[in-house]
């Protein structure tokens, strides 16, 4: 059986983001397009909702500059079984902003609801045999069949955007809106919810 590995190599590379010396801190202000009225990136295609998305939460994987999917929350992956099995495994230190850390569980359970909403995702539904946490940090996709859009379809940016939310947010159906105060994610910016006034 052949094993191949991919891991982020250009992550290894790439230093951490150097904090302006000799500069008072600033506020930032962001005036979005339109109104923020729905905040589920899964229930809507709105790409208003998805920019927050990219605000809020972070995606296994992200798009280069050639559009090529390189590994983001994962450290890489590993195929085996003619390319029908891929194991992939998160970076160390991953947490929400609740502080909980980001389990390969709530990657499971965000892909599972994603794929009953996009069209890409439905068609790795299609092909997925099984799809499992192995542990905190490995998740495994067994495949029917070779799936080559595999990286194209998790690190997409349009609508519908994977985003990788807490297991027990993304066990919402994907069919129910959640709601601003379920809005717990991993990336950049930090949603309050209390503060939040539709239409402001």
């Amino acid at each position: 059986m052949e094993r191949r590995t991919f891991l982020g190599a250009a992550a290894a590379t790439v230093a951490a983001p150097a904090l302006v010396q000799g500069q008072a801190a600033r506020t930032l202000k962001f005036i979005p397009h339109a109104n923020l009225t729905v905040v589920d990136p899964v229930w809507t295609t709105a790409y208003i909702t998805r920019n927050a998305g990219f605000l809020i939460w972070d995606t296994l994987y992200g798009l280069d500059e050639r559009y090529r999917p390189q590994p983001q929350m994962v450290e890489g992956h590993t195929l085996e079984d003619d390319d029908k099995l891929w194991t992939f495994t998160l970076r160390e230190g991953l947490r929400f902003h609740d502080g909980e850390p980001v389990r390969a569980r709530d990657c499971v359970a965000s892909i599972l609801r994603w794929t009953r909403r996009d069209a890409m995702g439905a068609r790795l539904a299609e092909l997925t045999e099984e799809m499992s946490a192995l542990d905190d940090r490995r998740f495994r996709i067994r495949l029917k069949r070779p799936f080559g859009l595999m990286l194209d379809a998790l690190a997409k940016p349009p609508s519908n955007v994977l985003f990788i939310m807490p297991e027990r947010v993304a066990a919402t159906d994907p069919y129910t809106q959640i709601r601003p105060e379920q809005l717990i994610g991993s990336g950049p910016f930090t949603f309050r919810h209390d503060e939040y006034i539709s239409g402001s």
